[in-house]
């Protein structure tokens, strides 16, 4: 039996859950049994069978704890796989889009990651999409994810699936970064991951202009970024944060075209782009860092970023870095506190479970993570609607919160699990519950021009 992470859930969730289900199965099993079930309940064997039915991969339909907007949208999802990009450098991109009454099967994401003796651990995780469903009617915006250093985009899908829901279409590159954790392996996939982003967005808007499947719902017009880790730094370079002339010589000149005053700069900025959202950005590699002075202060589209402040893989202070240097956009900056670098992965599969390793690629050491995915897709919905899709309602969901959560209150909820309204009833964040928005810190910072 796979081993339970007893900080997945609190003790006294754990003792309501174990009842619950062993009431559910003195139901179901006659009385003769009973003497069965009180040897099986002795040996705490059943607790823990019980835990380990509830530890499944989270996925993009969020838990009854999470915030209001994290919730399903009205679409179902389909998905589809591309093969992009250019000659000699062709990637298999993962297409999820708004679907239009999907029926079949929802697909099961396969997919493996390195694991600590260098070979590669399989796993799967259960999906809602529908593979090649029909597509909604519509126009979408158009959203480029791009997964961290050794991920695969199965390991974004909650996230690819849950804003497809919600009416984007979300392509997501397997950037091929080599499986290995040195520095001629780190170096190959910082100098590809912008240039991939830029080289698959660009494709992907013309094949939306031209009613090309499967972006044929796509609106190049609407174009948003989404980084994880490395695909953080390929993002923000992608905006528009020129790179350090360094670069040139430590990727042994492929980078030279491309960095700061390169003949090919501007071949890395995206056109049409609306939006950012960076989720625990690289920004260094070793003591080299990745971007020219001020180059940060080039990027105009509304920037979200969220980090862990414990987050020891790429710097907290170097986040913050970012958000501070990016004067000339309108920013956030969400903050987890005391979490790490892993914060945007789905939960543990199974087969992750058995080694520290293995857990380590998708769990944070002090938040559960569905707690996490719920709150990103709430912020990262609100977000995208509001600077994406132009919906100014969603503005009070990001705008004038008190920066620390902690400080939030709402004095008379009207009932249990209540989701606040925000100001002026409450100063607790809007969409979430009462005791239920902890943790965190919000801040936002306007464009100085």
């Amino acid at each position: 039996m796979k081993k339970v992470r007893k900080a997945f859930f609190s003790e006294e969730k754990k003792q309501k859950t174990f009842m619950s289900l062993v009431r559910a199965v003195r139901l179901e099993y006659a009385p003769k049994e009973q003497k069965f079930f009180g040897s099986f309940f002795q040996k705490r064997t059943f607790l823990l069978l019980a835990l380990s039915l509830l530890c499944v991969p989270a996925s993009a339909q969020p838990g009854v704890d999470a915030p209001a907007l994290a919730a399903l949208g009205a679409y179902s999802v389909g998905l589809a796989t591309q093969e992009m990009g250019e000659p000699g450098r062709k990637l298999s991109v993962s297409v999820w889009y708004p679907a239009r009454g999907a029926k079949g099967a929802a697909v099961t994401y396969r997919s493996a990651l390195v694991g600590e003796d260098g070979h590669m651990v399989a796993f799967s995780i259960p999906g809602m999409a529908v593979a090649d469903a029909a597509v909604a009617p519509g126009r979408f915006p158009l959203v480029i994810l791009a997964h961290g250093y050794n991920n695969t985009p199965e390991v974004l899908a909650w996230l690819a699936e849950n804003l497809a829901s919600k009416g984007y279409v979300v392509a997501a590159p397997a950037f091929r970064d080599p499986p290995k954790f040195d520095a001629p392996s780190a170096m190959f996939a910082f100098a590809h991951r912008p240039l991939d982003v830029a080289v698959i967005a660009a494709e992907a808007q013309r094949f939306a202009a031209a009613g090309q499947a499967p972006f044929a719902s796509a609106d190049p017009d609407r174009t948003a970024l989404i980084g994880y880790s490395m695909g953080g730094y390929g993002v923000v370079t992608d905006a528009g944060a020129a790179l350090a002339p360094a670069l040139a010589k430590a990727t042994g000149g492929l980078m030279a075209p491309y960095v700061a005053g390169g003949a090919k700069a501007d071949a890395m900025k995206v056109a049409h782009l609306k939006a950012v959202v960076a989720i625990s950005p690289a920004m260094r590699l070793g003591s080299m860092g990745m971007f020219a002075p001020h180059a940060l202060a080039a990027i105009k589209a509304p920037t979200f970023f969220i980090a862990g402040s414990q987050d020891h893989t790429v710097g907290y202070a170097g986040v913050r870095g970012l958000f501070e240097a990016e004067t000339n956009a309108p920013r956030y900056l969400l903050t987890f506190r005391e979490a790490g670098h892993n914060i945007a992965l789905t939960s543990a599969p199974a087969e992750m479970r058995d080694r520290l390793w293995d857990q380590d690629w998708f769990e944070d050491p002090v938040w559960c993570k569905t707690r996490l995915m719920g709150i990103e897709a709430h912020f990262i919905t609100a977000f995208l609607d509001r600077y994406v899709k132009g919906d100014v309602g969603k503005a009070a969901y990001i705008d004038g919160l008190v920066p620390d959560s902690d400080d939030g209150v709402w004095a008379k909820p009207p009932a249990y699990g209540a989701i606040s309204p925000g100001p002026p009833v409450a100063t607790l964040w809007k969409g979430f519950q009462p005791a239920h928005a902890a943790g965190m810190m919000l801040e936002f910072k306007p464009a100085t021009r």
